[in-house]
């Protein structure tokens, strides 16, 4: 299974998705919407044990996660919001909809530096309440009744998001100590391998090298007095 972002491509797909598991739907812009606007913070569950057969035939995409950044928080803290998320029921109980999250939290926080997530549940779909309580850790914040078209109430959840500004830091604090710990021992053995440069003074210097040689010069290699002759007379 290959979980990555949402390309605009895949957006008819995941409208089927939507169409098969879920009461809430929505038009094609507003996958678009989301796309566009928050390309970071949306996924797709893609089988990749039946791949395409050619390059145009469409990804087998199983599950999604639509999600978007709150535009104008009324509490005026930056958080994300979940608007859908749907896993095919042949793919269902395999973690897919916990990695789709998952992602989507992750995603938030690093691209934008979300507080928390919230999102809105049926308060009769006891399974997505089981996924968000249990596994995922939300909290129920409060019930908005008659929240849905056909009169359901919701649960209102949220999730903080700190734990993971905080899984980030620790990561990029332990990548910081393994790069200087490389950057040492590359230092380390820079030195190590240095030229030390020429010997100083007598010590480790050659003898032999300094043995002054004599050399001959003028006349006593047989060079004569220079005579200059006028040549015009002959």
């Amino acid at each position: 299974m290959d979980i990555r972002l949402l390309r605009p491509s895949d957006i008819p797909l995941i409208q089927h998705a939507n169409l098969e598991n879920l009461p809430e739907n929505y038009f094609l812009k507003y996958y678009l919407y989301h796309a566009l606007s928050w390309p970071q913070l949306s996924f797709v569950a893609v089988d990749v044990s039946r791949p395409a057969k050619t390059p145009y035939d469409y990804p087998k995409i199983v599950g999604y996660v639509l999600a978007k950044m709150e535009e104008e928080p009324t509490d005026g803290v930056q958080h994300g919001h979940i608007t859908s998320l749907s896993v095919m029921r042949t793919h269902r109980r395999l973690g897919i909809a916990e990695k789709l999250m998952r992602q989507s939290q992750q995603a938030m926080v690093e691209a934008f530096n979300a507080r928390y997530v919230s999102l809105h549940v049926r308060v009769s779909n006891q399974a997505a309440i089981h996924l968000y309580r249990n596994t995922l850790k939300f909290e129920t914040e409060k019930t908005e009744p008659k929240y849905y078209a056909d009169g359901e109430d919701a649960f209102c959840m949220k999730l903080d998001l700190d734990f993971i500004k905080q899984q980030i830091l620790e990561a990029e604090k332990a990548e910081d100590e393994q790069d200087k710990k490389k950057n040492n021992g590359s230092e380390e053995k820079t030195k190590e391998d240095q030229d030390e440069g020429e010997p100083v003074g007598d010590v480790g210097r050659d003898p032999e090298q300094d043995k002054k040689v004599k050399v001959k010069v003028g006349r006593g290699l047989g060079v004569g007095e220079l005579v200059e002759r006028d040549e015009s007379k002959h």
